[in-house]
């Protein structure tokens, strides 16, 4: 018998211990998010224990189909100079491209209504709003080489896309989509829920369906022995904002092909119709130096609560993409005899 969302969670919570430890150092996110018409100052209620109060449903779509970095037309410009005109114009173009590009499949109406938002609010123009420019920092040379190598290694090897389960991404096997992409806007499955306690919050991410708990005790970060898909978090107040810092990535599923050394830097900002996200991203042997991208996320009622992500129960998608590959390969031979 599965055992409910709440109680999971509660359980989950009632492990972390209340342990006192020096506070993690002020980490402000260089070039934080202008403000804007969501951004207003808003007065969050509070929790019993007397912490600002974020629990809650959340979701990103409508945050769906921004261009993660400025886009040429905008060169020059700021992301908080941009107006609501101009961004009403960007929605509009969106919703019309989008719209076209259905008519060349076999079920529009399937596709408007499942897997494209049309009617997405887009909060700002694009998401990047550090370095000032909108643009991802260059990589490094070592992150070049090692890309190359990547590269290499796999041309040496032979093998295809999909020559078994192993070539496919930990999000294809139902394994994680990690951090941040756990909350990146995607087709579906953009719910997430925060659930409080007095030292800890927690994250349910629909989409493969984690559950992320964030000490607020002050503890140090785990020994760098101890990686994980999700990192090692550690929360605090930053006045009505959580600001969340996490390390010890497994290098697998690091951000962009990041490195084991990579820090994630979140802030969670309470706005009047939900929270405005940030995330720092730092590491030096991948990039020239720290970026930082922010997007809203939008609260929600009850409804739109994590459904249970029974991926693995039912993962059509990896067998496809398998049997569609020995498919391919099977022509293939076939074409080669004729």
């Amino acid at each position: 018998m599965k055992c409910p969302l709440r109680i999971y969670v509660a359980v989950v919570l009632a492990f972390i211990g209340a342990a006192s430890a020096a506070p993690i150092a002020d980490q402000t996110a260089p070039g934080a998010p202008a403000s804007s018409v969501a951004s207003k100052r808003w007065n969050p209620p509070r929790t019993p224990w007397g912490d600002p109060d974020l629990s809650g449903i959340y979701s990103n779509s409508d945050e769906d189909g921004i261009p993660f970095e400025r886009p040429a037309r905008f060169e020059g410009r700021r992301l908080e100079d941009i107006t609501p005109r101009e961004l009403d114009d960007l929605r509009a173009e969106r919703k019309k491209a989008t719209a076209a590009s259905s008519v060349a499949v076999d079920r529009p109406v399937d596709r408007e209504v499942f897997w494209e938002n049309l009617n997405a609010m887009n909060s700002r123009a694009w998401l990047v709003v550090d370095p000032p420019d909108g643009k991802i920092p260059a990589t490094t040379p070592q992150a070049q080489q090692r890309a190359a190598a990547r590269t290499e290694a796999r041309r040496r090897s032979g093998r295809g896309p999909a020559d078994s389960a192993a070539d496919r991404s930990l999000y294809d096997r139902c394994i994680s989509r990690g951090l941040p992409g756990s909350m990146m806007p995607a087709i579906y499955g953009s719910s997430y829920e925060i659930v409080q306690a007095p030292n800890a919050v927690a994250i349910v991410y629909e989409m493969v369906h984690e559950t992320r708990v964030i000490p607020l005790d002050g503890a140090a970060h785990a020994g760098t022995a101890i990686r994980t898909y999700m990192g090692d978090p550690r929360g605090r107040w930053d006045g009505d904002t959580l600001v969340v810092e996490t390390t010890n990535f497994k290098e697998e599923i690091a951000y962009r092909n990041a490195t084991s050394t990579l820090k994630l830097i979140e802030r969670f900002k309470p706005i009047a119709d939900g929270l405005e996200w940030s995330v720092t991203v730092d590491d030096p042997a991948t990039w020239t130096r720290p970026w930082t991208f922010a997007m809203v996320l939008t609260k929600k009622g009850a409804s739109q609560r994590p459904f249970e992500y029974a991926c693995h129960e039912g993962n059509y998608g990896l067998r496809n993409i398998l049997s569609a590959a020995r498919a391919e390969e099977a022509a293939q031979a076939r074409s080669k005899t004729k």
